[in-house]
């Protein structure tokens, strides 16, 4: 008997696509992320680049959104759709988000964490892209997973010893809020990718 997979129309596949394109603009965006603040403030204007990257990670949200909207059938259950498109959505907000402060707040240099953090969730955004494709077959996904969550134990880490450091040196009461802000975003876009892998698992499980 055929896979439930290898069933569906191609209009029904398309939801695969979108994601598939979502997951290659999620990693661009963490990408010119981790050049940014490996080079700041040389690579500012790469926040341009990555606010270019939030109105598309916008974009194919909609068409996700408009595409179940008119459809019956669909190759996953519509809430894991819904779920799967709104996560992947969250990485690039909380990444632009990044962007946008550094410039906001007029961060002269970055803070070597935030470096860091931004490494791990271009490493991260790479596993979620390199494993979409096998969303299509339900195939195996579990080394990416496996990464993913390690990448985001590591994230913890250094987010903790990030906001530690912030009390640690004297800094400025404001200089402390500002890159409280940037590390808070940084986790929370590394934990997104952490909710994404957890979402294709968990779909991959319900439909073999």
């Amino acid at each position: 008997m055929a896979r439930l997979s290898q069933v569906f129309a191609p209009r029904e596949r398309e939801y695969f696509d979108l994601f598939e394109e979502q997951a290659r603009n999620i990693e661009r965006a963490a990408r010119l992320l981790d050049e940014m603040l490996d080079n700041y403030p040389d690579t500012a204007a790469l926040a341009r680049d990555i606010l270019d990257c939030e109105h598309e990670g916008d974009r194919i949200t909609h068409d996700v959104i408009h595409r179940l909207n008119e459809t019956f059938v669909t190759p996953i259950d519509r809430e894991d759709i819904l779920m799967l498109a709104s996560a992947l959505d969250d990485i690039v907000d909380f990444t632009e988000e990044v962007a946008d402060y550094l410039g906001l707040y007029k961060i002269e240099a970055p803070m070597e964490q935030a470096q860091r953090l931004a490494h791990i969730l271009h490493q991260a955004t790479r596993q979620i892209a390199e494993a979409m494709p096998r969303l299509r077959n339900f195939g195996d996904i579990s080394h990416y997973t496996v990464e993913v969550n390690r990448l985001e134990n590591d994230g913890d880490r250094v987010t903790r010893e990030a906001v530690a450091s912030l009390f640690d040196t004297g800094i400025d009461p404001m200089v402390v809020i500002r890159w409280k802000d940037i590390f808070e975003r940084l986790e929370a876009a590394i934990d997104s990718t952490e909710r994404v892998a957890n979402i294709l698992e968990g779909v991959i499980i319900k439909n073999r």
